[in-house]
């Protein structure tokens, strides 16, 4: 995937925008799944921080998650990840919806997400582990929301129906135990990167209402 070169809501026109937004979830799940590739750490490393207004709402943020990865190498934000989202039982940190909505895995929020996703058409790849509910499907999910060529499934209105069910509900919630766990480095710049941009999202959508 590519990396966004412009933050949401600074680019002039609304095809750049919605390219702009589509990039972003696919970085966030690209992240959340796994550590980052050779190329793409090397991509955050000298990506452009300063957006093109002042005052930018992702401009800090983003900033941040740069900064975090000209700090730490390659294989510190592997082992970072492994540490928090990895092992055997139960890890550091749930990147699951399930967990967060209703406090035990694999219950009724993720059977309600299949359904929802059965209707947009969409299906896992069974050579994802995973259930649906990883926060890098949901990510996947929006993408494809957004930059999807069939009309009837890619539109605003599909964005704004599956963010407010889906991902608004709880992803917020995993960013702060993120943000506050002691041994995230890179994945605390990221949860704040993260929480700014579904912050965004939320009130675009609400804009939409």
């Amino acid at each position: 995937m590519s990396l966004p070169t412009a933050q949401a809501q600074l680019v002039p026109s609304t095809l750049d925008e919605e390219t702009a937004r589509a990039e972003i979830y696919g970085l966030l799940a690209d992240l959340y799944y796994a550590a980052p590739t050779a190329q793409l750490h090397e991509n955050l490393r000298v990506a452009v921080t300063e957006a093109p207004a002042a005052g930018a709402l992702l401009e800090s943020s983003w900033a941040e998650l740069v900064a975090a990865a000209r700090t730490l190498s390659l294989a510190d934000i592997r082992a970072e990840h492994d540490a928090l989202f990895g092992g055997v039982g139960k890890p550091e940190v749930y990147v699951f919806g399930s967990h967060y909505l209703s406090g035990f895995l694999n219950e009724k929020p993720l059977a309600a997400l299949r359904t929802d996703i059965a209707a947009l058409g969409l299906a896992r790849d069974e050579a994802m582990p995973e259930t649906e509910d990883h926060v890098a499907y949901l990510c996947e999910v929006m993408r494809y929301l957004i930059a999807g060529d069939d009309v009837e499934v890619a539109n605003l209105t599909r964005q704004r129906e599956f963010f407010a069910r889906h991902v608004q509900p709880w992803v917020p919630r995993m960013c702060d135990v993120l943000m506050e766990h002691p041994k995230a480095r890179f994945y605390r710049a990221l949860a704040g990167f993260t929480q700014a941009f579904v912050s965004i999202e939320a009130q675009g959508f609400d804009m939409l209402a």
